[in-house]
């Protein structure tokens, strides 16, 4: 049973209770056991031994050096699937005969081994972190601040008061939703200056400071905490970037999401992931989303916009008659690659605030000629490779014919390193 299909899922548990000195067809009945439970394929069992203990004749038994015996009690414990469970009892159960099975209820919470965990979780997070931070003040003008984004390329900047205290995050999306402005830093980092400059003049005219719209209090982590805990903090907010403070509450530098999956793609890693035994490894085909928002290559303007809407994406895969992906459209092709006249008008309509402009243009027009993809067997380290070593936040998952069966994305495949996919 994979660790897939047993995390976050319903189990049994088998416990079964014998003595040292049991055998099993000359054999010690928990080896014959251990050997038979391995062969059912079953996730793993384990034997504990007893200090002391007395079962069904009564007899104290010890392991102390006054009273050493050679029948000390034994706990052997599996935990599978209830079909597993219900026909590895079959066999075993003729096997005891002397001793006790009970059989319980229990929710696998995680399931892992260091071959499936190629996060070195130990690092502490000032080992993997930017240090290098650009920042705003709480007190800064909107426009300011989005000046600041545009210049550095940046999503999110932490916010800090009068005293260097870190009191919120602020993204394009605040900006967005709270202070007016038109279009996420994927799409502005396209436009022509005068288009980037009408909205800025916009945004002047705005009372509103970094402190309106800022999302807060800022989900933070200390730079002596482990990765791991960064990183499963993360994948638990689904943000992509914590500001790291010090042991005095000061902002020391900002771990993002692809800083995580550089440690996934390390030599380390690597090494690690060579020792893994066959089919240890887990695959793009264990946790892509089989929902993919897909649009076809002659599809006109309206039609593409419309499909970003239903999808909720911001970005739409390309394909042809027989599903095979050409390419890729964003929500920056669809605005960038129409009619500067038209621009404003595709803007609005991505946010649902207006009817599609009725431009003629095809999705295959619109769309970039490169797309991302792997076979369902890709290991989930070389896939992080791809992505990073790419740029890509997309691999789309192709079956032998070259047809689109799945989709991962760069949150898809962090939560996957964490373990919680």
């Amino acid at each position: 049973m994979s660790p897939k299909q047993l995390t976050g899922k319903k189990a049994q548990r088998l416990t079964i209770y014998i003595g040292e000195s049991d055998k099993w067809r000359g054999k010690a009945l928990y080896i014959a056991l251990l050997e038979t439970l391995r062969t059912q394929g079953m996730a793993g069992a384990t034997v504990t031994r007893g200090l002391a203990g007395f079962g069904a004749h009564s007899v104290v038994r010890t392991a102390s050096i006054l009273a050493l015996s050679t029948d000390l009690p034994l706990v052997i414990q599996v935990i599978d699937t209830e079909e597993k469970i219900d026909a590895a009892l079959k066999i075993i159960a003729p096997m005891v005969g002397e001793g006790l099975i009970t059989l319980d209820d229990v929710e696998v919470v995680k399931y892992t081994h260091r071959y499936l965990n190629p996060l070195p979780s130990d690092k502490l997070v000032s080992d993997v972190m930017t240090r290098k931070v650009v920042t705003l003040t709480d007190s800064m003008p909107v426009a300011e601040a989005w000046e600041t984004m545009l210049k550095h390329l940046l999503k999110a900047l932490p916010v800090l008061n009068a005293r260097g205290e870190v009191v919120g995050m602020l993204t394009d999306e605040d900006l967005l939703e709270r202070a007016g402005l038109e279009q996420r830093l994927s799409v502005a980092e396209r436009l022509e200056k005068e288009t980037l400059q009408a909205e800025i003049d916009a945004l002047r005219a705005s009372p509103l400071k970094a402190a309106d719209v800022m999302t807060s209090p800022a989900i933070t982590i200390r730079n002596d905490e482990p990765l791991g805990v960064a990183a499963a903090r993360m994948a638990e907010h689904r943000i992509k970037r914590l500001p790291v403070l010090d042991e005095k509450g000061k902002l020391v530098g900002v771990l993002s999401r692809v800083d995580v999956l550089r440690q996934v793609v390390s030599e380390e890693a690597k090494k690690r992931a060579a020792k893994a035994p066959s089919g240890a490894a887990r695959t793009l085909g264990d946790i892509m989303l089989p929902e993919i928002p897909t649009i076809r290559e002659d599809a006109q303007l309206a039609d593409v916009i419309a499909r970003f809407l239903e999808a909720g994406t911001r970005r739409l895969i390309v394909v042809n008659g027989v599903g095979q992906p050409l390419g890729l459209i964003s929500d920056a092709d669809a605005v960038t690659r129409v009619q500067p006249g038209a621009r404003r008008g595709v803007m609005q309509a991505l946010r649902g605030r207006r009817n599609v402009p009725g431009e003629k243009i095809a999705a295959s027009e619109l769309m970039s000629g490169v797309v991302l993809s792997a076979t369902p067997d890709m290991s989930l380290t070389e896939a992080a490779r791809r992505m990073l070593s790419q740029k890509r936040k997309w691999i789309v998952v192709v079956d032998e014919d070259g047809k689109a069966v799945g989709l991962v994305d760069r949150q898809v495949l962090f939560k996957a390193m964490m373990h919680q996919a």
